[in-house]
């Protein structure tokens, strides 16, 4: 005889939807809280951006901009041992991507913008787009 068993739609697909919503990932102890956090300020020319991005080589962080949206993402690499004499008690890897994306209030002339990196410190000058006037038409 087959085995029969019953599902129930919405309880079950409420399992699912919940599972695992509630569980936090593993942090050890004494781990950063790894996230990318940004300042941008304006002026009438230009948007400024200021993102703490420690411990990440400029090598492995990407900025794309794409009309008003910024993305930036950053390929985060963390190894550490503790040794005593030549026993080994532990060893710790950390390898992950972050992202962050956001949008501004004007676009942003993507030939135009500056990048630098110093101190775990991406700065980003990204220069307004020049907004077209509008001009009247004369009809012939």
């Amino acid at each position: 005889m087959a085995n029969i068993s019953r599902y129930n739609a919405p309880d079950d697909a409420l399992d699912d939807l919940f599972r695992g919503f509630f569980l936090r990932p593993v942090r050890l102890e004494g781990q950063k809280d790894v996230q990318i956090k940004i300042d941008v300020s304006e002026d009438d020319k230009a948007y400024t951006v200021h993102a703490e991005i420690p411990g990440v080589k400029k090598e492995d962080i990407h900025v794309t901009v794409d009309g008003a949206t910024v993305s930036i993402s950053a390929e985060v690499k963390n190894e550490k041992e503790v040794k005593e004499g030549d026993k080994l008690l532990r060893s710790e890897r950390y390898f992950g991507r972050l992202s962050r994306s956001f949008s501004l209030g004007q676009e942003v002339d993507d030939a135009s913008v500056v990048a630098k990196y110093n101190n775990g410190v991406l700065e980003l000058q990204l220069p307004k787009r020049s907004i077209a006037k509008s001009r009247r038409i004369a009809i012939e």
